[in-house]
């Protein structure tokens, strides 16, 4: 599909030279609002989540997401003629996103006073594990290491169990979204001042932030959450239940209103009138009591049964879906969550839509993830460099 001329990003030019996912995918967030983005990578070394997970014909499928409407050129900044082709397209661009060590640019002459030089109004986002200064700066980071440090994995799993981190890449994903909204806030800023400026990024902070009150609730009240496995401190019955016919499904209680219907729902009304149902925390400290009341009564009925008598008793559920349920799930299939994207590589893919619908100016996929390098020469050509100039540069193994 194409994105429309009024995409609220049209105009803006992101270079991309990060790898992995935090820095990567916020660069893909913008272009997919119509930014134009220039993936630069390694010549001989390619961003690695080309390789990562499962691939078709040799082509990595992640990237088919990850390096969707970028395009893609190769550059090695540690030569000569890689810096300064660098800070060339640095002169015509908005944003730069990056995730080397602490002190990487800097030694390839590339670093904030260098790009700022040549260009005052450029916003350098630098994303790393650990940030800029401190102690742990100069350490290799990764996300798991962010859901380690954070609290996450502490809390995550069963009482009796170790730790669980996430089979995916949470904190990168968590740091993706932020560093999107660093980029733009500062780019808001720009057109108050007329200067870019640095975003520090840690992976180990927006995690830390999408866990909630934990460091004020530890600071006034010494208190640290526990694991507690699928139970909620604050709220039950909440969970997860087993059906009829071997399926799983969801409940949630937050709402005060719904744990009542619940209970009428599921022939227990009397537990209503209990001194201890009135609040959501009282409710989770007899969460035995809810969830043999809300499980029993569920593990006697399909799931097809459970969700239309919940729905129809306006309480909480939702299946447990794997990626198969996800993708024919009528929900999901109105919201076109899952689109379908043609690529000249693989033919038609389904992919996750863009993030969020404008009503006016929507975003678009363009296209998925081009080859390494794809765009290499109509991109420096667009700059001003002539067969010469680009000859030169790979014959120095810059490109």
């Amino acid at each position: 599909m194409t994105a429309p001329t009024t995409a609220p990003l049209t105009g803006l030019r992101v270079l991309d030279l990060a790898t992995l996912f935090a820095g990567p995918m916020a660069a893909t967030l913008l272009g997919d609002f119509g930014a134009e983005v220039v993936k630069i990578e390694h010549p001989t070394k390619p961003d690695p989540s080309r390789g990562h997970g499962p691939s078709k014909d040799g082509v990595g499928l992640w990237w088919k997401m990850l390096g969707r409407n970028k395009r893609t050129m190769t550059l090695d900044l540690s030569t000569s003629g890689g810096r300064a082709t660098l800070l060339r397209l640095a002169e015509t661009a908005d944003v730069v996103i990056e995730n080397f060590r602490p002190g990487t640019l800097e030694k390839w002459d590339l670093g904030w006073p260098e790009l700022s030089a040549v260009n005052p109004r450029l916003v350098l986002a630098r994303v790393t594990g650990f940030g800029q200064f401190g102690p742990y700066a100069h350490r290799p980071g990764f996300g798991t290491l962010a859901e380690a440090m954070s609290g996450f994995a502490a809390i995550t799993g069963e009482p009796d169990a170790p730790p669980t981190l996430p089979p995916f890449g949470l904190a990168d994903s968590i740091a993706g979204l932020t560093t999107a909204y660093a980029v733009m806030t500062a780019l808001a800023a720009r057109g108050h001042t007329g200067e870019g400026q640095v975003v520090d990024m840690a992976l180990i902070e927006p995690i830390l932030a999408a866990l909630g009150p934990q460091p004020l609730w530890f600071d006034q009240l010494g208190h640290v959450q526990p694991r507690t496995g699928n139970r909620s401190p604050n709220n039950a019955p909440r969970g997860v239940y087993r059906t009829a016919d071997g399926t799983w499904v969801a409940v949630s209680t937050s709402a005060q209103s719904v744990a009542e219907r619940v209970m009428h729902l599921v022939g227990r009304p009397e537990l209503i009138d209990e001194p201890w149902f009135a609040s959501g925390a009282d409710r989770a400290r007899h969460a035995d009591v809810l969830d043999e009341a809300v499980g029993g009564w569920i593990a006697a009925r399909t799931r097809t049964d459970v969700l239309a008598a919940f729905e129809k008793a306006e309480a909480a559920v939702a299946p447990v879906q794997d990626v198969r349920d996800v993708m024919a799930d009528p929900q999901y299939q109105a919201l076109d969550t899952i689109t379908t994207v043609d690529d000249p590589e693989l033919g038609p893919l389904r992919m996750q839509n863009v993030l969020f619908r404008l009503s006016a100016t929507p975003g678009a996929i363009r296209w998925a993830g081009r080859p390494h390098g794809a765009d290499t020469d109509e991109i420096l050509t667009e700059l001003g460099l002539t067969p010469d100039d680009v000859t030169a540069l790979r014959a120095e193994g810059a490109l």
